[in-house]
């Protein structure tokens, strides 16, 4: 596979790039500047990747804060569901068409969403996306989730209703032991640090599911399915709401300066 890694750090990209073809022996990998909080760089990184003229056979969605103080993406959005919600729903989009073009009816290109068990607490507050009513990070991290699960769920329905050769899931990694949980209170770190090596997953570990989801012959065809454990298991009732994912997606076109070509399908 060629494969681009998108990231908003140069120079962790460039060592992760090293590593890969360290290990790999391949120069099939590169990096590609893209800062999910930024409109604009999604712009920016997808004409980048369309100068390539590459297909795009496989897409993961798998970038995300957790827990931050209330702040503000350049777009004036909620940190949480400007990053972890809204930034891939422009990328993808903006990637439809080469995903379109680059799948097949024997090799359906893929979109992979990353997620959390967190959705199933979540709640989707449609007249304050926000979160400026009042602002929770456990909230407003739960709420972007879900989103994710309801954007796939819409997505997965467009494209089948397009005769498109391209299928979307959603996946739960797990509680892995990453970065992401750097702005938890300190006594949650110190217990995270002494039970890691019990219940957490290593990175490897949590992207098993990933990486399922992009390459398994079981899943060839396969779209609108929430998966864990590399097992396709239920989401949270909430996530089924055609009508909730209709006006979410709706909602989103607005928000991040789209057209809604929904409007325009059966």
């Amino acid at each position: 596979m060629h494969v681009i890694i998108a990231g908003n750090s140069e120079s962790d990209g460039q060592e992760v790039v090293r590593k890969i073809k360290e290990e790999t022996l391949t120069g099939k990998v590169e990096f590609l500047y893209c800062d999910l909080a930024s409109m604009k760089s999604i712009r920016q990184f997808v004409q980048e990747f369309r100068a390539r003229n590459c297909p795009l056979h496989v897409l993961v969605n798998n970038a995300g804060v957790m827990l931050v103080p209330e702040r503000k993406t350049e777009d004036g959005f909620e940190e949480h569901f400007g990053l972890n919600y809204l930034g891939h729903f422009l990328l993808t989009n903006l990637l439809l068409d080469t995903l379109k073009q680059s799948g097949t009816h024997s090799h359906n290109a893929r979109i992979i969403t990353v997620s959390s068990a967190t959705h199933y607490v979540g709640k989707l507050h449609l007249n304050d996306l926000q979160s400026r009513c009042s602002y929770s990070p456990h909230g407003a991290y739960a709420q972007s989730k879900l989103a994710l699960v309801l954007f796939t769920y819409r997505l997965q329905h467009l494209l089948t209703a397009n005769g498109s050769h391209v299928t979307a899931n959603v996946v739960d990694p797990g509680v892995v032991n990453t970065e992401l949980y750097k702005h938890v209170f300190w006594v949650v770190k110190v217990v995270k640090w002494m039970t890691a090596w019990i219940f957490f997953k290593t990175p490897e570990e949590g992207a098993s599911t990933t990486i399922y989801a992009a390459v398994s012959p079981e899943v060839e065809g396969a779209g609108g399915c929430y998966l864990y454990n590399e097992e396709r298991t239920k989401s949270a009732d909430l996530a089924y709401d055609e009508e909730l994912q209709r006006r979410l997606w709706t909602e989103s076109c607005k928000m991040v300066g789209i057209s809604d070509e929904a409007s325009r399908l059966p």
